[in-house]
Formats: structure tokens, sequence, C-alpha cells
């Protein structure tokens, strides 16, 4: 213990590249606990944490068999964890690719009137309680889930979107995805979300485009069939029941000026 406290205090001196380093680690770590915030992998990284306390603890002891279990069972965690966090994974690598510097490098906003369009068609099938999602791409590719739908390649007009999601139109089940203010293809299968903060009353339509943007930094504009109250889904969460002139704002704030948008409120979620 002296010899420990002795070298701890003949330490070399801290410099600006030592605080810049202890900086760097922090915020990797302040921003890593950002993103498992609310999910599952609070519980397994928790978990991890008992086991390497218990790892340590045997040392001590020392409680041998524990502590050769434990060693043997460490050298496949590095590919367990891979398999089970790898949607969190997944999630925090495109975060980091949508940090400031790499906005250089995205391709162009979807104009105004696509946003208009939009919100004309979304008011027009809320007035008719008639179901939709309207998924708009922002910096992370949607190329997988257009390719599992029909393509169209047409303008944005909401009249299209009308006609597509009419009730009896082929067209009518999955979502429409709109890449670079075009319509990209419809009828697409989106992922269901399986975060247990959203109860069953949630309906799989909400459920498929909270699911889409867990996955990516995609918009996805939600009309519920029951209720006919326009939804939008971002980040994993869901803003309930808005006006036009909402959505318009926020399509606006989302696809245009790209602004870090505020997480809703985990309220009470209707369909």
């Amino acid at each position: 213990m002296l010899e420990w406290l002795t070298t701890a205090i003949r330490r070399p001196p801290m410099t600006w590249w030592d605080i810049l380093d202890i900086a760097i680690v922090a915020l990797v770590i302040y921003e890593s606990l950002k993103l498992i915030r609310g999910t599952r992998a609070v519980q397994m990284a928790a978990g991890s944490l008992l086991i390497l306390l218990l790892l340590f603890v045997s040392r001590l002891a020392p409680l041998q068999t524990v502590n050769w279990l434990i060693r043997n069972l460490l050298v496949y965690v590095g590919f367990a964890a891979i398999v089970i966090f790898q949607s969190d994974i997944r999630r925090a690598l495109a975060h980091l690719g949508r940090a400031p510097f790499f906005r250089w490098f995205a391709r162009g906003d979807t104009g105004d009137e696509a946003i208009e369009e939009i919100v004309s068609a979304s008011a027009m099938l809320a007035a008719h309680k008639t179901g939709a999602i309207i998924a708009i791409e922002r910096e992370i590719g949607l190329r997988n889930y257009i390719e599992s739908g029909i393509p169209i390649d047409g303008e944005v007009t909401h009249d299209l979107l009308v006609t597509v999601f009419q009730l009896g139109a082929p067209l009518h089940d999955g979502a429409v995805m709109i890449q670079e203010g075009r319509v990209a293809a419809a009828a697409c299968f989106l992922p269901l979300t399986v975060n247990p903060v959203f109860g069953r009353e949630l309906g799989t339509r909400h459920r498929a485009a909270i699911g889409l943007t867990e996955e990516s930094d995609a918009i996805a504009v939600v009309v519920s069939e029951e209720t006919g109250k326009i939804s939008i889904a971002l980040d994993g969460q869901l803003e309930r029941d808005l006006t036009t002139d909402q959505l318009r704002a926020r399509l606006a704030a989302l696809v245009l000026q790209r602004r870090a948008p505020a997480r809703a409120p985990r309220a009470a979620y209707e369909i």
C-alpha cells in the first residue's frame, strides 16, 4: 500500500495531452450512456459490471472455481456482445455519422414543395381516417426498406400519396418511402419496435414507424386509421396528435434545417 502511494505521489506532472485524453474518454463514456439510456442495454450493462465485480472478488477471496469459470467465459463475451447489442452498436455508429463534420457530405434537402404535399396528403387522409405511413429519408439511407416494396420513383404530390393509401388499393399496405425529394417506393415493410415502453394498445402501423426510426434517423409521418390523428415517429419515440401547422413546422425543422430534434415526452400513446 505504501509503495502504491509513493508511486502515485512521484507521478510526472499532468500535461494538456493528459487532460485531453481524459476528456475524450469521459465524452465517449457519456455519449455511450446516453445511447443506451432507456433501452434493454442498461440492464445488460449492469449485469456485465456485476460479472466483472465478481471476477475481482474471486481474485481477492480467492474463489478459484468462480475465477476459472468467469475467465473462460470472458473469451466469448466479445462475440456475444456483438450479437446481443447489434442494434445498439448500429445506432451508435449511425449517431456518430450524423456528427456536424459529416454533414458537409450530406445529400440535398427535400424541398418545401415536398413537405407541403406531405402535409396536405396527411390532412386529407386524417380527415377520412385512412391509415398511412410516410417515411422520409435523411442522412442514413433506407435502401433496404425501399427494396422491400414496389418501386415508383415519382414526384411527391398529395394526389399520389392519397391514392396509394386508399383502402383496397394494391399498395395501401406498408409504407411510402421518400428519398431525395421523390417517392421511391410504396408498400414497403418496416421493422416493428420491441421496446416495452410502448403499451399493447399501440397499433402495428405506429410500431412499424417507431421501429424504422430506431434503426435510422428517418422521419415517419403516421395517420391513424382508428382516430384519424397525425403523429411523427422520430428517434424511436412518438409525437402524437399533431395539427397540420405543427406537422408542417416539425417537418421544416427536421428536414430542411436539420436541427437536432428534442425528444418527445414518453406519455400515454394513442393509436
